[in-house]
């Protein structure tokens, strides 16, 4: 029998429970994990928790188990988690690694494993390949029977931390949450089921709230906080009928979903904006901003406006993580709905984020669409779209190959007149039109975006595009 060797995507380990998620596969990675922690740290300690997903304490006690048989001090939250709290609590508790077990957008099949670096971010390429390469075929991990959990606690070897009741008191210390409060802001917040489910009710405790319950099955949805996935949320904004803003959260809040007060969606490519002109124009903070290959070109003609260094990076947030680390960053972020901002941890966090906004509005007393407003004032208008392609492998395969010989020159009646290949293929038409090809690492996906000046050309880019790849078959 072939065994599996264990490699960590862009962002952790996934995989279906069960099928490749399951106890044996966990205690490999973490026999890895220890044995590179001992290379490294002279007294390794590990901040561990898990999120809302199906059998998360049993994975968390598996890693635990093994973590102290092997002579790894283990900080374990009681209950779930969010991922920014455990990146939170790596830093406060000056731990060697954090690892928290979620699967984060997925669907509810899914589990994952996240490894946090003791900066407070994802661990980096370099560490993760590393630790990969410590992973063992076989744990035995059911053939050691050894210590219980409870004992380890009784011989301080784990110890159980509040993590959740730490990060609010950062929270607390780093906005005027009364502000917010005393506002005449209506606000909702929907966790999608997620571990951000505790956290806003206890901050802001007059905020509407929607699937903030603990549901580990998500009522079906992957909880990615997306337009196709938000239509019973903005349903029940347009119901509740005099809210200002709704925030949204995934499966382990560190991505931001957002709507206005009418359930009209706000994407992330609007956020990255309107986060670059409270914190510079409004609070006056500077600093490079860095932002992922598929945003918005608005951002470059914003930066350009205020005199700020932009950065584009590959796709996924350790590539924003390793920046934040070695420069002065006013705001990393990515398509994805991930951002990070400066004066916290290089992390992503949705409902930090969303703290941000909801703060911009009671501090401006203006409406998300006002906001919007001025930041096209500066820029101009725009809209994006994104279409993910599920082809064979072999048609995935033969279109970045056609990419790569430089085989599209135009899409339709668009001409191309610029073009990168940082991470996918990015075709210019002008300065503010363009059409991205990207393909996916791990799946037969081929995912396509457009940006325009609006909804409609954005989707007949799309559409040109898709026509021009079907005609290589």
């Amino acid at each position: 029998m072939s065994i599996e060797k264990i490699k960590f995507g862009t962002d952790g380990w996934r995989a279906l429970i069960a099928e490749r998620f399951t106890v044996e596969n966990v205690a490999r990675i973490t026999l890895g994990v220890s044995a590179w922690l001992k290379l490294h740290f002279d007294q390794p300690t590990v901040v561990l928790g898990h999120d809302c997903r199906f059998a998360g304490e049993l994975f968390a006690e598996t890693i635990a188990r093994i973590l102290a048989r092997e002579g790894v001090e283990v900080l374990m939250a009681q209950d779930f988690v969010s991922t920014p709290m455990v990146s939170l609590g790596t830093v406060s508790h000056q731990a060697s690694l954090g690892i928290i077990l979620t699967a984060s957008h997925n669907p509810p099949g899914y589990h994952g494993y996240k490894l946090k670096g003791h900066y407070g971010g994802p661990l980096l390429p370099d560490g993760i390949a590393a630790v990969e390469q410590e992973i063992p075929d076989v744990s035995n991990y059911h053939h050691t029977g050894g210590t219980s959990l409870a004992e380890f606690i009784d011989q301080g070897k784990v110890k159980i931390v509040e993590l959740e009741a730490e990060y609010l008191a950062k929270v607390r210390g780093s906005f005027d949450i009364d502000a917010i409060h005393q506002s005449n802001l209506h606000l909702a917040y929907d966790a999608m089921y997620g571990a951000g489910q505790r956290v806003v009710p206890q901050l802001l405790p007059k905020v509407r709230l929607f699937r903030c319950e603990h549901n580990p099955h998500f009522h079906g949805i992957a909880p990615e906080p997306i337009l196709r996935n938000l239509g019973l949320y903005s349903s029940f904004i347009q119901a509740v009928g005099d809210l200002d803003c709704g925030l949204a959260t995934d499966g382990d809040a560190d991505r931001i979903g957002l709507m206005d007060g009418n359930g009209q969606y706000v994407d992330s490519h609007h956020i990255m904006l309107l986060l670059i002109h409270y914190l510079h124009h409004y609070k006056g903070w500077t600093g490079k901003v860095i932002t992922g290959f598929s945003s918005t070109v608005k951002i470059a003609q914003l930066c350009k406006h205020y005199g700020l260094d932009l950065e584009v990076v590959p796709i996924g947030f350790k590539h924003i993580c390793g920046r934040m680390l070695e420069t002065d960053v006013l705001r990393g972020g990515e398509e994805s709905g991930g951002f990070g901002v400066k004066g916290y941890i290089p992390e992503r966090d949705g409902i930090w984020n969303g703290l941000v906004l909801w703060e911009f509005m009671a501090t401006s007393g203006k409406t998300i669409r006002e906001l919007i407003d001025e930041v096209y004032a500066l820029v101009g208008s725009f809209a994006f779209q994104r279409i993910d392609l599920h082809l064979p492998e072999t048609e995935k395969q033969a279109i970045v190959a056609h990419c790569k010989a430089g085989g599209f020159a135009q899409f339709g009646d668009l001409k191309v007149n610029r073009f990168e290949d940082l991470d996918g293929f990015k075709y210019y038409f002008n300065a503010d039109e363009w059409v991205m090809i990207r393909p996916s690492g791990t799946e037969p996906v081929l995912r396509t975006y457009a940006e325009a000046g609006t909804a409609e050309k954005a989707a007949a880019i799309l559409e040109a595009t898709h026509q021009e790849m079907r005609q290589l078959f």
